[in-house]
């Protein structure tokens, strides 16, 4: 229970900066280029990256902080950071095969899926 705690106190506070910072970028960009989801995934992916490095540098911090940031905040900013990690790790472990697998039919079916459930709803 302690674990799903501390992921639900992560992913609210990921989630509302998610929104925070996709209004804002909406309001100074003014294009049709979805800028806010943008600047959200990709700066996920950074904030992803470094607190990876982070880990691995300093052992002692704990399972919990990995949880609160890794999957909570992280998570409920965006998930794509977290998609972007599988995907980092599984070409650091030589997973050539389900890398481009992954990452491929991740986009391609995650695309058929929203056009799929789009025309069910029509």
């Amino acid at each position: 229970m302690k674990a799903i705690m501390i992921i639900w106190l992560g992913g609210g506070i990921g989630s509302v900066l998610r929104y925070l910072v996709q209004v804002g970028v909406n309001k100074m960009v003014t294009v049709a280029f979805p800028a806010g989801t943008f600047l959200v995934n990709i700066s996920g992916c950074f904030i992803i990256g470094l607190l990876y490095g982070l880990f691995n540098r300093h052992a002692s911090l704990t399972s919990e902080w990995r949880l609160f940031l890794f999957t909570g905040l992280c998570g409920g900013y965006t998930t794509f950071s977290s998609f972007s990690y599988e995907c980092i790790s599984l070409f650091r472990q030589g997973n050539y095969m389900y890398f481009i697998l992954y990452t491929v039919l991740s986009v391609v079916m995650g695309l058929f899926a929203t056009v799929g459930g789009m025309n069910i709803v029509k």
